[in-house]
């Protein structure tokens, strides 16, 4: 059994299909995790003041990771490394110990000094902290605990970067997972122990095992780096030039969920809480779906680009664009019409009351209409990645993000000051009912934005590389259609089931929905069958190929993942 486990972490898989689904397969799990971890924090503190603050705890050490770590991070380390190691093993190994070393002081001195500026970061974040002593407080104890987190993802990404250059996903699958583990042994174990201070040494827990999983892998590599200076200067120079438009567009994207959560602070209790419950639960197909994909078409990419030109690249593209979106759609109508029973059943526990279920579900809903758009702009990124291009994904990320940031502010004012819009809103969402409601101001500016950029992406990508939609246009309508059709029976079942079950206990609901969800999927299936859907039969085909079993193959150095 043992040597099976192991086996598995130092698997090879090469497949685009493959490392997707078994991406998606770990994405999955992870999920599950998240969501176990998210119904532990609703059951136990529910959408208030202490979950406002351990929420708002992660922005500051967040910046931190993405300003720093994402230097060291695959898809800016790997081609330099691939560099190196062709020409010179040792050289590679001193490559390695140069950036470690540089790395680690630099985020050691940053985290350092974000500890000693923690309350007046809080204070300038997050103006809830004026009003409430009780956020301020809790909030900075979590800060300053959670500081140690930046440091070992930011470790963990650079021996990521070793482990995926060797195309070990299961290792990259695997750390996730660990992540989640540490934060439920953090509510479960040492929050009766430490109080809220537990909470936070739990995510430094789960750090430190996402951490820990791949030193075996580096380790075997005889990567596995040592404080060492004896690189050259240019070399950091070229990795920090490299890296600067990257590390912006992350940027871009945390400052624009900070401010969305400094107007959510401002909003009413618990509307931190709601806004990233929300955001949590619809990860859930983007991590499966969009993440998978795009990380599993990196190395290919990279590849393609470098070997083949543009028309290989381009139909790599056009292929994982089209499984996204194959994937991703009826997910979105599916969230849609079950939005209260998944939040119901995921989160309806303890202190969460049906008022935060209600409003949860509701900032769901406004999510999922971009769930397709957050997963195609993670690939298009990638693309331009892989292509060498890192100015225009910045170029759109800020405009997207500069307009999400601007939509933010107005509808949050529309909805105090226009009792027209926040009723439409409310009466299209089913809260009219509901306090609290300006709290959707957010979550409906995100999706906005998101929509815009990808756009704005896909045009751009379009003129460069060859249209997008002509290669699938065919995808992309019948999985509409098929997707709409999914939702209309899910809607049905909802309305059938009605009267057979209790709806006042989690089993109930949990009925409710899952039979409504497995006939709206068995429509969508039915309807891509008849269809003759290329991407249903690829998938049966991957599926039924059984990737757990496919023996390793040596690795290209060419082929360059990222995290």
């Amino acid at each position: 059994m043992v040597k099976r486990l192991l086996a598995l972490l130092h698997k090879d898989v090469r497949g685009l299909h493959e490392a997707a689904y078994l991406l998606g397969a770990f994405a999955l799990l992870s999920q599950v995790l998240a969501l176990l971890r998210d119904r532990l924090f609703a059951g136990t503190f529910g959408a208030g003041e202490i979950l406002d603050s351990y929420y708002a705890a992660f922005r500051i050490p967040d910046l931190i990771l993405v300003g720093a770590a994402s230097i060291v991070s695959a898809s800016i380390l790997v081609p330099f490394l691939v560099e190196k190691m062709e020409k010179d093993e040792d050289g590679g190994k001193r490559f390695v110990d140069g950036v470690f070393s540089t790395f680690f002081i630099g985020i050691a001195a940053v985290s350092l000094a974000a500890f000693f500026l923690t309350p007046f970061l809080v204070r300038t974040f997050f103006p809830a902290a004026l009003i409430s002593e009780e956020f301020f407080n809790t909030t900075v104890t979590l800060t300053k605990i959670m500081l140690l987190q930046p440091i070992f993802l930011g470790i963990s990404n650079l021996l990521g970067s070793i482990v995926q250059a060797r195309r070990r996903f299961f290792v990259y699958a695997v750390s996730p997972l660990l992540y989640n583990i540490g934060i439920i042994f953090g509510v479960v174990f040492l929050y009766p122990l430490f109080g809220t201070s537990g909470l936070a040494w739990g995510v430094v827990f789960g750090a430190a095992l996402h951490f820990a999983v791949q030193i075996p892998i580096v380790v075997r590599a005889g990567l596995f780096p040592r404080f060492s200076f004896s690189w050259k200067f240019s070399e950091l120079r070229r990795i920090v030039a490299a890296s600067l438009p990257r590390t912006a567009a992350l940027g871009v994207s945390n400052i624009v969920t900070l401010f969305l959560l400094y107007l959510a602070s401002s909003i009413g209790a618990g509307s931190i809480a709601i806004f990233t419950l929300a955001w949590n639960v619809q990860s859930v197909p983007l991590s499966i779906v969009g993440i998978s994909y795009s990380l599993a078409a990196f190395p290919t990419l990279v590849r393609l680009f470098s070997k083949d030109g543009n028309g290989a690249f381009f139909s790599a593209v056009s292929t994982s664009f089209k499984h996204i979106v194959f994937w991703s759609l009826p997910a979105t109508a599916l969230f849609i019409v079950l939005r209260a029973q998944i939040v119901r059943v995921v989160l309806g526990a303890g202190a969460f009351s049906w008022t935060d279920t209600r409003l949860t579900a509701a900032a769901l809903a406004l999510f999922a209409i971009s769930i397709v758009a957050q997963g195609l702009i993670l690939l298009l990124v990638r693309a331009y990645y892989a292509a060498g291009e890192t100015s225009r994904p910045l170029l759109v990320n800020v405009f997207a993000g500069a307009l999400t940031v601007g939509l933010g502010y107005w509808f949050a004012l529309w909805f105090s000051h226009s009792s027209s819009f926040r009723f439409f809103i409310e009466a299209l969402l089913r809260v009219t009912d509901v306090a609290g409601t300006g709290a959707l101001a957010l979550p409906l500016a995100y999706s906005i934005g998101a929509l815009v950029n990808l756009s704005l992406l896909w045009r751009l990508f379009s003129v460069r590389y060859g249209s997008l939609w002509s290669a699938s246009r065919r995808t992309i309508c019948e999985s509409i259609g098929a997707s709409v059709i999914a939702g209309a029976v899910a809607y049905g079942g909802l309305n059938f089931f009605d009267t057979l079950f209790n709806l006042e206990s989690v089993f109930g609901v949990l009925m409710q929905g899952l039979l409504a969800g497995m006939l709206g999927i068995a429509a969508w299936a039915a309807v891509l069958y008849a269809l003759k859907n290329r991407e249903l039969a690829e998938a049966w085909a991957t599926v039924h190929h059984k990737i757990w079993r496919s023996h390793p193959i040596a690795p290209d150095p060419v082929e360059n993942p990222t995290l």
